[in-house]
């Protein structure tokens, strides 16, 4: 049973009436058995709602930023009038809208209702319940009941770096020889022969089709198709941290007084995207650079236990299975155990390849997890590391206005230098680092994927 605003308000009216009696004791009589026969009359002539029926129809697969709609079908196989309001409950970073509908339905037929879903964050996003209040005719009380629909939203990663692919294809277009201008890489695969014009190595020169031709001719290159790129994602703590500005704002804060859904996510988290995002969002654009350079790409997440992993995807199907399978992974709040994961790409990595790793260069973290382990790793393939730098760092360096600042801005200055200590001794090692702001880092990384299909080390 449920109450409305007009119950509460004949009890008003009926204090009033109860004041101004003569006889109070029999004015609150009154007063209370006339509400319980309106009560009891709209609770005996509402619909009922247990026996309603409730299916879904929608779509299930949403890109983070856009918005998607999922139809709620009301039927009502009773003998009476279905008419109130409806309340589809969804976990807050669902984005669901409007938060109440309003529901008339004759008995044995059936009424489509429309939720608009608007999520906020990347995932499954599972519907929690459906709440229905049937009134009366009085609009006084009326019938309440809750009912579990499922239905679920996979919220996929938005990829925002495709504004980078034209450009890094038309790069890669002159490293395969296919733009007009004809640029030729220096892979390891032989193109085609060409008459040798100043500035070209002579390491080049093929002195036998030279000498067939009675002219100077050089070897041109192309760079190597079907090699393997292995991209590693570190889902440890590190991946948690929010840096840079959300390119997809978050949804404003529910009015106060407004009851949080059953399936309450939390608090709303601060602006900015984890690092975790950011990197998915390099991974996607260097997956899709490598598939169009006629490469394999695998994909492994892994903290203390792989999270995710893909192979064998072909050339067309790769960003949908990899979006599919980034979508619920999340960071955990765990220190990311590096000799499991070097463990993990070395079952997984048979042949030399080019292993790309996603994480921070964290310090401690590296130097008592990675770098040991890196010459066993780096001895069987070429590796990659790719990390996202937090801009507010080089925000607090610059600040020299109060004595806070500038002890903000030392101890920037000191993360700074251990993350190009860290970089140095990555180095060292022979593997190559990408640090880039957030908004830079897929591009960055695209370039120095580039640049080893150019030097022909891939």
């Amino acid at each position: 049973m449920a109450l409305t605003g007009r119950a509460g308000l004949l009890a008003a009216l009926g204090a009033v009436v109860v004041l101004f009696a003569p006889r109070p004791g029999l004015a609150v009589l009154g007063v209370v058995l006339l509400i319980a026969c309106l009560i009891v009359v709209d609770l005996a002539f509402a619909g009922g709602v247990r026996p309603l029926r409730f299916s879904r129809e929608g779509e299930r697969l949403v890109r983070l930023g856009q918005s998607v709609t999922v139809g709620l079908i009301v039927e009502n196989p009773g003998p009476r009038r279905v008419r109130g309001v409806l309340r589809d409950a969804w976990p807050p970073s669902a984005g669901a809208a409007p938060r109440r509908l309003h529901v008339d339905v004759p008995p044995g037929e059936r009424r489509r209702l429309t939720v608009t879903l608007t999520p906020t964050r990347r995932g499954d996003r599972e519907a929690v319940t459906v709440t229905v209040r049937s009134l009366g005719p009085l609009g006084v009380a009326g019938r309440q009941g809750t009912h579990r629909v499922p239905w679920s939203v996979r919220v996929l990663p938005p990829f925002l770096s495709r504004k980078h692919l034209p450009a890094k294809l038309a790069r890669l277009r002159e490293l395969d020889g296919q733009h007009p201008a004809l640029v030729r890489g220096q892979g390891t695969e032989f193109d085609s022969l060409r008459e040798y014009v100043v500035g070209d190595d002579v390491r080049s020169i093929d002195w036998r089709a030279s000498a067939r031709r009675r002219d100077v001719v050089v070897r041109t290159w192309r760079p190597e198709r079907d090699r393997r790129v292995l991209i590693v994602l570190d889902t440890g703590r590190t991946s948690a941290g929010r840096v840079g500005k959300a390119p997809i704002p978050l949804a404003s804060e529910p009015p106060e007084g407004d009851r949080p859904d059953p399936g309450d996510d939390g608090p709303r988290p601060a602006p900015g995207w984890p690092r975790l995002d950011w990197s998915m969002d390099a991974a996607l654009l260097l997956a899709a650079l490598a598939a169009r350079a006629g490469d394999r790409v695998d994909f492994l997440a892994y903290d203390r236990a792989v999270r995710a992993w893909l192979a064998g995807s072909s050339r067309t199907e790769l960003l949908s299975s990899l979006v599919n399978v980034m979508a619920p992974i999340e960071a955990e709040l765990v220190e990311a155990d590096s000799a499991g994961m070097v463990a993990a790409v070395l079952a997984r990595a048979k042949r030399r390849c080019l292993v790309v790793l996603l994480t921070d260069l964290n310090a401690t973290a590296m130097e008592e997890g990675l770098l040991p382990l890196l010459p066993q790793l780096s001895s069987r393939h070429l590796v990659l590391v790719a990390a996202v730098a937090d801009p507010r760092v080089a925000a607090m360096a610059s600040g020299r206005g109060t004595a806070e600042q500038v002890y903000d801005a030392a101890a920037a200055e000191q993360l700074r230098g251990e993350r190009r200590r860290i970089t140095s001794l990555l180095r060292r090692h022979g593997v190559e680092v990408v640090d880039a702001l957030p908004e830079d880092a897929a591009s960055a990384l695209a370039d120095a994927y580039l640049a080893l299909k150019a030097a022909g080390r891939l």
